[in-house]
C-alpha cells in the first residue's frame, strides 16, 4: 500500500512540526509512506478566489506528482476535501483524474483504512475539540451535531486511544470559526466576530489547548486569542496522536 504524503503549503510554510508528526505518526505504524518533494499548493486558494483556471495547472501538476499511489493523505481537512470535490470538474477534458478517488484526511485515513485501535503516545492535557467545516460537511470526519452532540465522530475516537487525554467539545460544536479561507479576507469583521464566539466557548470548556485537524481554523482562533490576550494553546490533533514519537 503505497502512500503519498501531501503537505499543503500553508502546513509546510507555518507548522512544519505538523507535518513532521504525520510523517513519524505513519512510519511507526508501518505504512510505505514517501513525501513528494516536487509537490506545490493544490490550488484552492486560487479557485475560492475565483481564479479557478489559475487552479487548473496546479491540479494537473499534483495529478502527476501523486498519481502512482494508493493513498494520498493531507494534515488538512479542507485541502483534501478540494482535491476530493473540485479536481473532477476543473480536470474534466484537460487531464485525468486519479486522485479525487484516492486522496483522504490523515484521520480518516487513520480511522477507516488503517483502522488503528492503539497508539504509543502519552498526552495528559485537557483538549477542546474544534470540528473544522469541511471535515464535518464534506469528509464526514464527524457527523453534523444533534442537541449539540456529533452522533458520531473519527476524531474522537482517534484521541481515545491517547493514554491521558480528556477530550471536551464547546456549545454548538459544529459551528464554524469564521476562517473560511478567503471569507475572513473579503468579509474580515464578521470573521472575527465569529472566531471571538468560537474561541469564548472553546475556553468556556476549561481546556488548556484547542485541536482539531484544519491549521487553519487553528491559526485563525490562535490570531483571535492572542489579539484578545486569551491564555490557551493550539495544537494539531495528528500532533497528539504522534506524542512521544
Amino acid at each position: 500500500m503505497k502512500t503519498g504524503l501531501f503537505i499543503p503549503c500553508y502546513v509546510d510554510a507555518l507548522y512544519p512540526e505538523v507535518a513532521v508528526a504525520c510523517y513519524k505518526l505513519l512510519k511507526h505504524l508501518q505504512v510505505d509512506v514517501t513525501y513528494p518533494l516536487k509537490q506545490t499548493c493544490c490550488g484552492q486558494p486560487m479557485a475560492n478566489a475565483g481564479f479557478e483556471s489559475k487552479a487548473v495547472p496546479l491540479a494537473e501538476h499534483f495529478e502527476d506528482i501523486f498519481k502512482g499511489f494508493d493513498y494520498v493523505v493531507a494534515p488538512s481537512a479542507s485541502c483534501a476535501a478540494f482535491v476530493k470535490l473540485n479536481y473532477p470538474r476543473l480536470l474534466q477534458g484537460k487531464h485525468f483524474c486519479e486522485t479525487s478517488d484516492k486522496i483522504m484526511d490523515i484521520c480518516e485515513f487513520l480511522h477507516d483504512v488503517l483502522k488503528v485501535k492503539s497508539l504509543p503516545g502519552k498526552f495528559y492535557h485537557k483538549v477542546s475539540l474544534h470540528n473544522s467545516c469541511h471535515g464535518v460537511r464534506e469528509l464526514g470526519l464527524s457527523s453534523p451535531s444533534e442537541r449539540n452532540i456529533p452522533k458520531y465522530s473519527k476524531l474522537k475516537d482517534l484521541l481515545s486511544l491517547v493514554e491521558g487525554v480528556t477530550v471536551c467539545e464547546p456549545e454548538r460544536v459544529d459551528e464554524c470559526c469564521g476562517f473560511g479561507g478567503m471569507f475572513s479576507v473579503e468579509e474580515p469583521e464578521v470573521s472575527t466576530q465569529m472566531g471571538i464566539d468560537k474561541l469564548e466557548r472553546h475556553m468556556a470548556t476549561g481546556a488548556e489547548y484547542i485541536t482539531g485537524p484544519d491549521s487553519s481554523c487553528l491559526m485563525h482562533l490562535q490570531g483571535v486569542a492572542k489579539r484578545q490576550q486569551k491564555d490557551i494553546k493550539f495544537i494539531h490533533i495528528v500532533q497528539i496522536l504522534a506524542a512521544g514519537l
